[in-house]
């Protein structure tokens, strides 16, 4: 068969990385797919760099419209990223009747529902594994290996840079900014790492396998937010002696009332394999009715692990190219006719309706009756406790010190009810700095 014609659109670190490995195992590609995959023309705005990769045998191109044009071109690979002219892109290569591949999981979070629609009306692909957990192949997991299950949950670490600050806080007794500054340092965070430590990146990928694992729209607009900026080394110190890790989690879970789409540092019992993920590694747990419980582990990011993601995605296209597109998998999963719409029966809950347990660190007064007075008031508001802790004075602030540390542990309790409790212990007299409130996840 024809090989299939490959244009890349940017070839920095993932583009280049696609490049060298299709190169490199092309043979064995080339045996898997059933036909050859060849990269025969590169966009960059940066021609010399990108002819440095490529050399002479490819056609490089300022222009990623050039590409798109050229009648040649089978597929389109999107790795400029962002929202603004990646969307114009992905939607005149699907107009003009080319599959695409991108790793975009911001563009997808966002704007997926147009683009996922244009490409059914059109009868192209839209591949998009490489979007989420880079090498790890959990897209295909969910949409193909799994669709025997009703999906129950889903709860990943999926943000490489805030899991490597994570692990050093907890390894090294440092507190975030720290942490993050050698982060950088060490290349882990970007200059400007908004995304990553206030938990945007997790959550545009939560959101997508949200989609995938329950049939409903991309909906990142309803998603919880909450980064790790606000951690302190105490918060990990304290979990530790309680049994428990502190990671930054993507949750989407199935309930009664909806789906949770949640991103925020979460508890997790250090005997859960996820607990011992460290370092940039990225990991997924995924629990069906009737798989059970299933762990994806690997790098979430790099320039090969992500070309892996991308190479599979142009395997499944060349092995459809020309077939049916009823008969191709779909790219949220569910048919379809069948996804439910935004607001049906199975909405996004606001956070105040999600239920959960909590880890309360709140810095009081070393004075008799504060602790009364705070079981009090979560009792007020039907707020069960599982344990306290109360540190040493001295422990907290030094020999000398009137202040301390409670460390509460709730049972399962609805956000709504948890906030108004908080809101007036916080009024306390004797609540002496801004409470921590994590939450925690027990994976089982």
């Amino acid at each position: 068969m024809k090989p299939i014609q490959v244009g890349l659109l940017g070839i920095g670190t993932v583009g280049s990385g696609t490049f060298n490995v299709l190169e490199r195992n092309q043979d064995e590609i080339r045996r898997r797919a059933g036909r050859g995959i060849e990269i025969t023309m590169v966009a960059d705005l940066d021609t010399d760099r990108a002819k440095s990769v490529v050399g002479d045998k490819v056609k490089v191109v300022g222009d990623a419209r050039e590409v798109i044009a050229n009648p040649d071109i089978d597929v389109v690979v999107e790795l400029i990223g962002g929202y603004g002219i990646a969307k114009a892109l992905v939607l005149e290569a699907i107009a003009a009747g080319k599959h695409v591949v991108t790793a975009n999981k911001a563009l997808l979070a966002v704007h997926g529902t147009e683009i996922f629609k244009a490409a059914a009306e059109k009868g192209v692909m839209v591949a998009y594994e490489a979007a989420v957990a880079g090498g790890i192949p959990i897209i295909k997991a969910l949409r193909e290996g799994l669709t025997a299950n009703s999906i129950q949950w889903v709860a990943g670490i999926i943000n490489g840079t805030t899991n490597f600050i994570l692990s050093e806080m907890r390894d090294k007794g440092l507190d975030f900014d720290v942490v993050l500054k050698e982060a950088q340092r060490l290349g882990y965070a970007e200059a400007d790492p908004t995304f990553d430590i206030e938990g945007v990146d997790a959550a545009h990928k939560a959101t997508l396998m949200s989609a995938i694992a329950f049939g409903i729209p991309v909906q990142f607009d309803k998603a919880y937010v909450e980064g790790i900026t606000k951690l302190a080394g105490a918060d990990i110190r304290y979990a530790e002696q309680l049994g428990y890790r502190i990671k930054l989690l993507g949750i989407t879970k199935r309930t009664d009332k909806g789906i949770e789409l949640r991103v925020h540092p979460s508890l997790v019992p250090s005997k859960r394999l996820i607990a011992n993920v460290e370092g940039a590694m990225n990991a997924v747990v995924v629990n069906g009715d009737a798989v059970g419980t299933t762990l994806y582990y690997g790098k979430g990011a790099g320039s090969e692990p992500t070309a892996s993601a991308v190479i599979a995605d142009l395997v499944d296209i060349a092995r459809m190219d020309g077939s049916d597109p009823a008969h191709r998998v779909p790219a949220l999963a569910f048919q379809s006719s069948s996804l439910a719409a935004a607001g049906s029966e199975l909405p996004v809950l606001p956070m105040a309706e999600v239920v959960t347990s909590y880890y309360l660190r709140i810095r009081v007064a070393d004075e008799a009756g504060v602790l009364a007075k705070i079981t009090g008031l979560l009792a007020n508001a039907g707020i069960s406790i599982d344990a306290v802790l109360q540190r040493e004075a001295d422990e907290v602030g030094g020999e000398g010190s009137t202040q301390t540390d409670l460390i509460i542990l709730t049972h399962d309790t609805r956000e709504g009810d948890m906030n108004k409790a908080l809101d007036e212990i916080q009024s306390l007299p004797t609540v002496l700095a801004p409470i921590t409130r994590i939450r925690k996840e027990e994976l089982n």
